[in-house]
């Protein structure tokens, strides 16, 4: 189970849990949870990560775990350049249904920053892909590394997880850093006219496992299996 860690990677000491509180969750929808907000000590990146943890994770073989990545654009504004804030929706009411924890991960524009993805932004209006602008400004194309997560999860008392996730990373990373991802649960596909061209090139530049139509219609259209879509999503089945 203890998987020598990847290039890049590297193990760090343990982390200890500094605060939990129960916060009452209330989504746009109307949606409702209670969550416990947990905090850490001597997480390897020194950021100030937190953990949701929603129903109960011992109640299924493993629990449900997603690694969401801080996105203030789309989580608080409600961006339609990306579907990070209607995944965050799905995340937190698939959790809470079968037991686990979201580990809300202050990794900005998958790592570069807030202002450096603004500058992105622009690069992309000029033509180039989410990842050919991140390089462009001599940034990595991702540079999330899960170390902190993995030092969350055994503070928790998580060895063995299902993650929810279309991002093969996120499960190679894990593994790598001792952890059992046991399934890999995907998320639903959230597409608009204004993210149909960073969703498909995700599919194509990092092999996320995302099925697309060659178009995408108005509104938010989940497109998967139908017991993946998110709430409130319309479901199509794909591929």
């Amino acid at each position: 189970m203890d998987a020598a860690p990847s290039a890049g990677h590297s193990r760090s000491g343990p982390a200890s849990i500094r605060t939990r509180v129960t916060i009452p969750l209330r989504f746009a929808d109307g949606y409702e949870v209670k969550a416990d907000a947990v905090t850490f000590h001597g997480l390897a990146d020194g950021e100030e990560h937190v953990a949701l943890v929603l129903g109960d994770p011992a109640a299924a073989p493993a629990p449900l775990v997603r690694l969401h990545s801080e996105c203030l654009t789309g989580d608080v504004f409600g961006s339609a350049r990306c579907d990070c804030g209607p995944q965050l929706r799905e995340a937190v009411e698939r959790i809470a249904d079968t037991g686990g924890v979201l580990l809300y991960l202050r990794q900005e524009g998958r790592g570069i920053g807030l202002y450096n993805k603004m500058d992105a932004y622009a690069l992309q209006d000029a033509g180039l892909d989410t990842y050919d602008a991140n390089t462009a400004l001599g940034l990595p194309e991702d540079g999330r590394d899960y170390t902190a997560a993995a030092q969350m999860l055994t503070a928790l008392g998580i060895g063995e997880l299902d993650l929810l996730t279309n991002n093969p990373d996120k499960a190679g990373q894990l593994r790598d850093l001792g952890v059992s991802v046991r399934h890999v649960r995907r998320t639903g596909v959230f597409a608009t006219d204004s993210n149909v061209r960073y969703l498909h090139a995700k599919a194509e530049r990092t092999h996320h496992t995302i099925a697309l139509p060659e178009q995408a219609g108005p509104g938010a259209v989940s497109i998967g299996l139908p017991e993946q879509a998110g709430p409130g999503a319309v479901s199509t089945l794909a591929g």
